[in-house]
């Protein structure tokens, strides 16, 4: 098969799969084995051995890694949703340099919790101000 039919199988059956619900998935135990997966369906669509390294071949294909794919599903998630999320400035009147990084819950947190925390978290590291 040609290379592009192979990448359009990978998007229909392993990147809609992967995908869906990542942001709730994403930082889980069983992350690591389904990337250990997308590692090994990368080889067979490059044709490359058990033992070569992935990374020139995601840029290759232009394909996400797990890692990289559940941080953008979070950035996106959190640009999607800004009124979820309250700055450190809405929290308290004092001027610092951090005030308009996103405010993390303090509190035992649930699922959804977890994913706003998560979400502030690497909106934070991703913003920055000169």
């Amino acid at each position: 098969m040609s290379l592009d039919v192979l990448k359009m199988i990978y998007y229909a059956y392993v990147h809609s799969v992967i995908s869906y619900g990542i942001i709730f998935w994403g930082n889980s135990h069983f992350s690591d084995s389904i990337f250990k997966v997308q590692k090994r369906i990368i080889r067979v669509i490059s044709g490359s051995g058990i033992w070569d390294p992935c990374r020139d071949l995601y840029r290759k294909f232009r394909i996400f890694p797990l890692p990289s794919l559940y941080i953008f599903s979070l950035l996106v998630f959190v640009n999607k949703n800004g009124n979820c999320f309250t700055s450190n400035c809405e929290v308290h009147d004092f001027n610092t340099r951090f005030s308009q990084n996103l405010h993390l819950p303090t509190t035992n947190l649930s699922l959804v919790q977890r994913v706003l925390f998560s979400g502030s978290k690497t909106y934070n590291h991703f913003t920055f101000e000169y």
